[in-house]
């Protein structure tokens, strides 16, 4: 398991390369965190070293957002946190986006769906630190 520190928001861009690097096969990761910890914001670096420029929203309202990426793959960036069961989520379609063959699938808020996950998804675990620091364990 690898563990990073960012001291400040200009970290993550090297913690997002060491993650796509570590995992350059991978394409679907799975955040854990506190609320406001900061999975969005890795997110959006995620995507811009993925090379994806427009403009990112959360998905906590709309729960999937696409982005399409110049390479032609695609990017889902999937925030589950208003969903109350696996059922739920199988009726949003999730299995669609969880088995995709070649899409980024960054989920938030997994938990709900654990039991539908499959194993070869990458875990990523971010907890605060001291003075507002953030650790990444992957």
């Amino acid at each position: 398991m690898n563990t990073f520190k960012a001291t400040s928001i200009d970290d993550l861009p090297a913690i997002a390369q060491a993650l796509l690097q570590s995992h350059n096969n991978k394409t679907k990761f799975l955040f854990y965190a506190e609320m406001g910890t900061g999975k969005t914001t890795f997110i959006k670096t995620l995507c811009k070293q993925l090379g994806y420029t427009n403009a990112i929203q959360s998905p906590t309202y709309p729960i999937i957002n696409e982005y399409p990426l110049p390479n032609n793959n695609t990017i889902f960036h999937i925030d589950l946190y208003r969903l109350n069961s696996v059922e739920e989520a199988l009726d949003i379609g999730i299995e669609n986006y969880l088995h995709h063959p070649t899409a980024y699938c960054f989920i938030e808020w997994p938990n709900i769906i654990e039991p539908i996950i499959p194993n070869t998804f990458v875990k990523i675990n971010i907890k605060n630190g001291p003075s507002n620091h953030r650790i990444f364990y992957f």
